[in-house]
């Protein structure tokens, strides 16, 4: 009977060939790596990219990638944009060294003008080591005078990305060891500083 649980829908309904096929949708994409966007986007309409390819798929998508470019030119790209990620890690870890550290924060360090939260309750709220406190570090990068208003505003910022972090879906393996949860910490913490328009929102 139709909607069985043992048998797929397919067996009653028709499916095109190449929408089972994966290789097929490949086909989008030139031998040298030049995409053809008209007819992925055309393919999407009509009935998605396979899992598979996805993530690939998405790079162009999320204008990662200009269609045009080769698979040369691509490969250049990520190694420039992962030389620059370290450069902009090693910038935010200047002014917070919890960044690039395998760890992350989920209670805040600084008050919303500035000022260090000195309360040892804070402190057990976080994954780091007992020798490495937050309200140490915060002390720290105040001990020269007052901070700008933007590191301010992207410190107050780390401790809900933590949050969330912590929440990330557990049904992903990648996120069961707690080094993958502060590497999404990272990535999450360093785009906030770049893109200060943008900063952090769910769902980022």
């Amino acid at each position: 009977m139709w909607g069985a649980p043992s048998e797929p829908a397919d067996s009653y309904y028709e499916v095109r060939p190449d929408s089972t096929d994966v290789l097929a949708t490949r086909f989008r994409i030139k031998p040298d790596g030049q995409l053809d966007i008209g007819k992925t986007l055309n393919w999407i309409h009509r009935g998605g990219i396979h899992p598979a390819i996805r993530g690939e798929v998405w790079e162009f998508l999320l204008g990662c990638y200009h269609p045009m470019s080769t698979f040369d030119e691509r490969k250049q790209m990520r190694q420039n944009r992962r030389a620059q990620y370290v450069r902009l890690k090693n910038e935010c870890s200047k002014m917070f060294p919890v960044v690039g550290s395998g760890k992350y924060i989920t209670a805040p360090v600084i008050t919303e003008d500035g000022q260090p939260i000195r309360n040892p309750v804070v402190d057990l709220e976080t994954n780091l080591d007992a020798n490495a406190n937050r309200t140490e570090m915060a002390n720290e990068l105040t001990s020269n005078g007052p901070l700008d208003m933007k590191v301010v505003q992207w410190m107050h910022t780390l401790h809900q990305i933590g949050l969330d972090v912590k929440r990330t879906d557990r049904t992903l393996l990648f996120y069961d060891k707690p080094e993958n949860l502060s590497k999404l910490w990272d990535i999450l913490s360093v785009y906030a500083w770049i893109d200060i328009d943008v900063g952090y929102c769910q769902g980022v």
